[in-house]
């Protein structure tokens, strides 16, 4: 993409997460897509979290990303103070695993809605994916590079598949 603006704000709870999020932030540079990125805690920060989502939209925000683990109140919170689409990311960072995080993240109330994605790095990929969807939407240049994306998984499969189809036959028979 040709714009500069962050379209994606990235959010965490902790610096604790940024291992999680670098998937994520990997996936918006491999398609251009700019993003600003913050830490801001729910419940260290409320004042400052409600702050970055009220502004959000006004300062060209599109979508937002919110990563926390344990409690996992961050997208929840965020959600409520925007109409932007948030997109939470469970982090795996507590005794339960993200279990704790999945479900603080997923059973927002009807009316609040956050679009929560698996547990940890693969979530994190998953969400910038979602972002850059949406955005998509908007962008037909982002568009057409999610297609090759696509496309270019698929082949990836498919020459996986040769070179074990021909490791693992068996001839002669």
């Amino acid at each position: 993409m040709t714009l500069k603006k962050p379209l994606v704000g990235v959010l965490m709870g902790s610096d604790s997460d940024l291992p999680v999020m670098e998937g994520a932030f990997e996936v918006l540079r491999q398609f251009g897509v700019p993003f600003e990125a913050a830490v801001l805690s729910a419940h260290r920060t409320p004042e400052r979290v409600v702050h970055y989502a009220d502004t959000a939209a006004d300062r060209g925000l599109k979508v937002i990303i919110a990563a926390a683990g344990w409690a996992a109140h961050l997208a929840g919170v965020v959600a409520s103070k925007t109409i932007l689409p948030v997109i939470g990311v469970p982090v795996d960072s507590s005794p339960l695993h993200g279990m704790d995080a999945l479900l603080s993240t997923v059973q927002m109330p009807p009316g609040v809605p956050v679009a929560t994605m698996a547990i940890g790095k693969g979530g994190a990929r998953n969400a910038a994916l979602l972002a850059t969807q949406i955005l998509a939407l908007f962008h037909d240049e982002l568009a057409e590079a999610l297609k090759r994306h696509r496309a270019d998984m698929a082949a990836d499969v498919l020459a996986k598949n040769v070179k074990i189809d021909a490791s693992v036959r068996v001839e002669g028979l």
